[in-house]
């Protein structure tokens, strides 16, 4: 790093190097946009640092956070986790504007934005903290994850899991003859049906969840669809995974997913490539609608999750 870098690298903004903007197409999803010389500064700046070494070395990842909190501010860092805790919004979008194309530095801004937060989960899938994934025309995956054509429907991460995951971090890396598969988001309080299956006698009940071979986790967990939390009342749920041990457990699972997908809650975001999206996973469920049809279709994904700083 040289001089003029370095110490840049060691300033931290008197003024917000960001601003806050509601989104048009979701009334609780905020768009946070970085000022874009801070942007290009941070990625000059945390360019050396190889990706192969944030994977090997988790304290490398808090060090690029620390990088991008001195380019933008700590105001900026107190934002992004104010909005995630914040029960009336809990999600929100940022992006790099086009200023790079270059996988790693995706990799990068994407790690240093969760590392904000705190830190990242293991991803069993990958191998490491995060998960790169495509979706493309042809599948033969045991997951809706990378099924194009299918409604991918609404769902919490980290159900089959035994530690908890606080947040969900989702980047666009790329996309060619993609139409449709936009993100679907329902919020538990814009949910109009949710008491019903709150006080109907399963629905603090314990269900079983098992995970399919490519999520390379064989653990058994056991946990009920909603409960409370410190953000009030909190969900986890994916149709996929969830192992009804009766009839009545699958017909009120049947119901209770029908009734999300069928939310007037459940609004479709779409996101530009280099543009990520972070959501309170105790009160957002996600999904995805189906892609149209098309030999050509490619878009790769970046995931990661983790938890609040303690």
């Amino acid at each position: 790093m040289n001089a003029s870098a370095e110490a840049r690298h060691l300033s931290t903004p008197s003024t917000p190097g960001f601003s806050v903007s509601s989104r048009p197409d979701h009334h609780r999803i905020v768009h946070v946009t970085v000022d874009r010389t801070a942007l290009a500064r941070f990625l000059e700046d945390a360019r050396h640092i190889d990706v192969q070494n944030l994977e090997y070395v988790p304290f490398m990842r808090f060090h690029l956070a620390e990088i991008l909190v001195r380019h933008v501010g700590r105001e900026f860092a107190a934002t992004l986790v104010e909005t995630l805790k914040d029960r009336n919004h809990g999600g929100l979008t940022l992006g790099l504007q086009g200023i790079t194309e270059d996988a790693d530095d995706f990799v990068r801004f994407g790690t240093a934005v969760g590392h904000i937060l705190g830190p990242s989960n293991h991803d069993s899938m990958s191998g490491t903290f995060y998960a790169r994934f495509n979706v493309k025309h042809t599948d033969s995956s045991d997951s809706y994850l990378r099924q194009a054509y299918r409604l991918f429907t609404m769902h919490t991460d980290g159900t089959f899991v035994t530690e908890a995951t606080d947040w969900l971090l989702m980047m666009k890396f790329a996309e060619k003859n993609a139409k449709g598969g936009e993100s679907r988001f329902l919020h538990l309080d814009d949910w109009e049906e949710i008491d019903q299956f709150r006080t109907h006698p399963l629905g603090t009940q314990p269900f079983l969840y098992k995970a399919p071979g490519s999520k390379n986790v064989s653990d058994r967990v056991e946990r009920p669809v909603l409960f409370e939390s410190e953000f009030g009342l909190s969900i986890s749920f994916i149709d996929q995974f969830v192992q009804p041990q009766n009839n009545a457990e699958a017909a009120y699972l049947y119901a209770l997913s029908n009734s999300m997908e069928n939310s007037s809650g459940t609004k479709e975001v779409t996101l530009p490539v280099g543009d990520l999206v972070i959501l309170n996973n105790y009160f957002y469920l996600h999904g995805r609608a189906p892609f149209e049809e098309n030999e050509g279709l490619q878009r790769e994904l970046m995931r990661q999750r983790g938890t609040f700083e303690s």
